[in-house]
């Protein structure tokens, strides 16, 4: 799985094969299709993985009580900035705006599940003032949803080097709008 994810976020999925991944793992196609039925459920794995990791983490940052709300927001950003690291256009493209290939209706589907779980602990951070208590997170959801339809657009690329930085600078530019005013503590 380690594999295909260094190679998925470097190429995108159309453009890596089941052998490639196999010739990286170092394993045989035999033992790929006993683990796997195909290439897209292999990708899904994968994409689970990883976001089943940056959910546990979340939870770990938001449950932390000795870790002030900035702190916590620049923890965040940290663990974005390496779970980004290495993505491609290509896969941005294959995993979030390619309909045809399915994986971005199970990259929604997956985000929403996500997003209840998000949600919920958003609005812990706000019982306990770490988040402003006017902020609405639901909202937050609507505008990562859209922020996913900017980290595929050509004009926005062109502006940054790489993808992770154009998605590193939506992410500040959000998520420092979501801490309390200083007067709000």
């Amino acid at each position: 799985m380690e594999a295909a994810r260094e190679l998925f976020w470097k190429h995108g999925f159309r453009r890596v094969s089941v052998e490639e991944v196999c010739h990286k793992a170092l394993v045989s196609k035999m033992t790929f299709y006993r683990y796997f039925p195909n290439k897209m459920e292999l990708a899904k794995a994968v994409y689970d993985k990883v976001a089943d990791e940056g959910i546990e983490n979340f939870k770990e940052i938001m449950a932390d009580e000795r870790t002030s709300p900035a702190d916590k927001m620049q923890q965040m950003l940290q663990m974005k900035l390496e779970g980004t690291n290495d993505i491609s256009q290509e896969f941005l493209k294959d995993f979030y705006s390619n309909p045809e290939l399915g994986l971005s209706a199970y990259v929604e589907e997956k985000s929403r599940l996500a997003w209840n779980e998000i949600i919920r602990d958003f609005r812990h951070a706000q019982e306990k003032g770490w988040l402003r208590k006017d902020f609405k997170p639901e909202l937050f959801l609507i505008v990562t949803s859209k922020m996913s339809e900017m980290i595929t657009d050509e004009t926005l690329l062109k502006m940054y080097d790489s993808p992770q930085e154009l998605v590193m600078e939506l992410s500040r530019l959000f998520t420092f709008g979501i801490m309390p005013d200083r007067e709000e503590k």
